[in-house]
């Protein structure tokens, strides 16, 4: 599943994925489960209400190694397709 998030046109961050989930483009955003839950629950209750499979079971340090990047990141997502 995290492979997903080696996809070029993913993106990695609380404000993209939250731009990206407001444009009606996420197919999947995947949270940290070790994120301060006052960042994550709002985009949480998003991908609630419009339906976008939310991923909450890996660290902040598995999402960034495997979205490429060389720190964590609290969210990422890869657009529908």
């Amino acid at each position: 599943m995290l492979e997903e998030l080696s996809c070029e046109n993913r993106v990695v961050g609380l404000k993209q994925t939250r731009r990206l989930l407001a444009a009606g483009h996420a197919g999947r955003v995947f949270l940290a489960k070790d994120a301060d839950p006052a960042l994550v629950e709002p985009l949480l209750a998003a991908c609630r209400a419009v339906g976008v499979p939310a991923v909450t079971e890996f660290t902040m340090s598995q999402l960034g190694r495997a979205a490429g990047i060389a720190v964590g990141t609290a969210a990422a997502a890869v657009p529908s397709r």
